[in-house]
């Protein structure tokens, strides 16, 4: 067993005392406020941002923490880290507003630039997905026993891509007609936040294509899982992703794929 993977399931637990405080807020009345790149906040974010970040803290007070609502860090400071948690406290925060059910709570812990820890808790679901690096990855549904994930090889005659609940376009909808045109016309799921990469770990899709910005804390928990699945995180040249290497927290657009390796990249215009 490796030096972490005994937080897991302590981790697990954090996960879940977030997504209860998401949920109080959830179940009331709530207002929204708009940050400076005018993405939405709530209490519920600022809410789960506090447990998790405090949790986390007593857990392993000596490794740093960077979360979604986390004061900014300059990248000549965070640079040093070999090894942190990244945090996105309420992934989803528009499927939160809309009420839809759509959203979760994602921790990762990241070692020298890799994901090696993931859980992704969507709390209105009661649904866990976990996975931890050589461990495999598992999805729990309520309290039922958790049960081992695997991500499907490529069936060429039945092709399903699950797209973003929120940020759809003309980008995607051009992908799907060359997916149509290539291979077999693409059953497509609608689904918000990081759940879209855990229903391809999971074997329910073939790929998701993000074909629009997205920042590092949305996608490092889902990759471990999806990765210990048997499946990959890419960008448009097949390469997985890394974590804190550059200044900016922005990801490039990716593809998450499941166990058979296709070029997906093909298929953009």
């Amino acid at each position: 067993m490796s030096d972490f993977q005994h937080w897991l399931p302590e981790v697990i637990r954090i996960a879940h005392l977030a997504g209860d405080a998401i949920m109080d807020v959830y179940r009331a009345e709530f207002s929204v406020i708009h940050k400076q790149d005018q993405t939405p906040l709530t209490q519920a974010d600022l809410a789960a941002h506090e447990v998790i970040y405090s949790s986390l803290q007593a857990l392993t007070p000596d490794l740093p923490q960077l979360s979604e609502e986390s004061e900014p860090i300059a990248f000549n400071l965070r640079s040093k880290w070999q090894r942190y948690w990244l945090i996105d406290p309420l992934d989803g925060t528009r499927e939160f507003i809309r009420r839809n059910g759509e959203f979760s709570v994602n921790i990762a812990l990241v070692d020298q630039g890799r994901p090696v820890m993931g859980v992704v808790y969507g709390p209105a679901k009661a649904l866990l997905y976990y996975g931890c690096t050589g461990q495999g990855a598992y999805k729990q549904v309520g309290t039922a026993e958790a049960e081992p994930i695997q991500a499907r090889a490529l069936d060429r005659n039945h092709v399903v891509v699950v797209g973003n609940r929120s940020h759809g376009s003309a980008k995607i909808q051009a992908f799907l007609s060359r997916v149509g045109g290539n291979l077999s016309t693409p059953t497509l799921i609608s689904l918000g936040s990081s759940l879209k990469i855990c229903l391809v770990a999971e074997g329910k899709a073939d790929v998701y294509p993000r074909l629009g910005l997205t920042s590092e804390w949305d996608t490092a928990a889902a990759q471990c899982v999806l990765e210990e699945a048997g499946g990959r995180l890419t960008n448009h040249n097949g390469e997985a992703f890394t974590y804190n290497t550059k200044d900016s927290l922005l990801n490039p657009e990716f593809f998450a794929q499941g166990a058979t390796p296709h070029n997906w990249s093909q298929y953009l215009e």
